[in-house]
């Protein structure tokens, strides 16, 4: 069952990294990185046997979500800890544990995920990048785009695709690509949204890598391991989300209570303080089903976790996006000007409608496994 009370834990980690993203602020750097990892935020989820703090996805969430609210929310904690991090400690052989996990715990090494294709979009059935034996290692060969921190990361976990000798068709893989791989190559996407972490295409023209670069030991367990990255995937998003909206709606509350005119708080009248109010009681009800998806997984709960974690994401993002609208409204022009820092989120808000999967497939993924309805494609 569910806890709708954080554990004492849960609230002295919150209040700790919330106090380190007070520190940094909106204006931070790579120092906010290092510390982290230095402090053992980074790695909370994964094992305590290679450097992690032995915690869940209820732990790193609450990371990610406290470091947005103080302005300062790091992207690559959902691919680098979150995503290639648990699909390693899950998966990983332990020659692959040993080598990654306790430099991604501490933040001296990071990874990206490279999973979106230009042609593929949302269908990961469509996926081209394809995986084949030369003897004993593989050669992967294929394009993905919108990968994050490609720039930083020590390596890129791919998602590819390899034939199965018995059927003929191809099933998906996980592979370990070193940044520095022959014919591994990475263009930059310019991106109208401005963010520490950049967006790049990648490019793998008969990349060749050794058997070990195969996520554990079989290589029928691919879809497995990418459902167990694409949940944390999810929750992590909407934490991210809520952890923005928080921000948002701080910055717009802290303004309404000292914007006088005509001798009254503009937070005085309804107008402004009722749909404040809305936006906190939605970001809320955010939470608490993100909180219900990081339990479901961290449970082990794959498939319940699968519901909860798309409609944890589908919520923070909505109301994330209602949160900075209504933020921005609130301090009128002000809320355009760099000094207050929300024009940004205006376009970083929708992010979390968009990545890493549409809320349009996300009532697609409700209707069809929740409700039952027949597909449409």
């Amino acid at each position: 069952m569910t806890t709708l009370i954080e554990s004492d834990e849960h609230q002295a980690l919150r209040a700790a990294v919330a106090a380190l993203g007070e520190r940094h602020g909106r204006d931070h750097r790579t120092g906010l990185w290092a510390e982290a990892g230095k402090l053992g935020y980074l790695g909370v989820n994964l094992p305590e046997e290679y450097g992690g703090g032995g915690g869940g996805i209820a732990d790193l969430s609450i990371v990610l979500e406290e470091l947005g609210a103080a302005g300062c929310p790091l992207l690559m904690l959902i691919v680098s800890p979150a995503i290639c991090g648990t699909v390693i400690a899950r998966f990983g052989t332990d020659e692959q544990k040993r080598a990654w996990l306790p430099g991604l715990a501490d933040g001296s090494r990071v990874m990206a995920f490279g999973i979106t294709e230009p042609d593929a979009g949302s269908n990961s059935h469509r996926i081209t990048t394809t995986a084949r034996r030369d003897g004993d290692d593989w050669v992967l060969t294929g394009r993905k785009v919108f990968v994050s921190g490609v720039d930083i990361a020590d390596a890129t976990l791919v998602v590819g695709r390899t034939e199965d000798a018995r059927t003929g068709r191809l099933k998906p893989c996980l592979f370990i690509v070193p940044r520095d791989t022959p014919g591994f190559a990475r263009h930059p996407i310019d991106m109208e949204l401005r963010a520490a972490e950049k967006q790049f295409e990648l490019v793998l023209d008969e990349v060749r890598l050794p058997a070990s670069a195969l996520v554990g030991e079989q290589e029928d367990a691919g879809l497995l391991q990418l459902f167990a990255g694409l949940n944390p995937e999810r929750i992590m998003t909407a934490a991210f989300a809520i952890g923005m909206g928080r921000h948002a709606l701080a910055r717009a509350v802290a303004y309404a209570r000292e914007r006088t005119v005509w001798d009254t708080p503009i937070g005085a009248h309804q107008a402004i303080a009722h749909p404040l109010a809305q936006a906190h009681i939605d970001l809320e009800l955010a939470r608490l089903m993100m909180q219900r998806a990081a339990h479901l997984y961290d449970a082990g709960d794959d498939t319940g976790a699968g519901e909860a974690a798309n409609m944890a994401k589908y919520a923070a993002g909505e109301a994330c996006v209602r949160a900075v609208d209504q933020a921005v409204h609130t301090l009128g022009g002000n809320g355009l000007t760099r000094e207050f820092g929300l024009a940004s989120l205006i376009t970083a808000s929708r992010v979390a409608r968009i990545a890493p999967v549409s809320r349009e497939m996300i009532l697609n993924y409700i209707s069809h496994q929740t409700l039952g309805l027949p597909k449409s494609y």
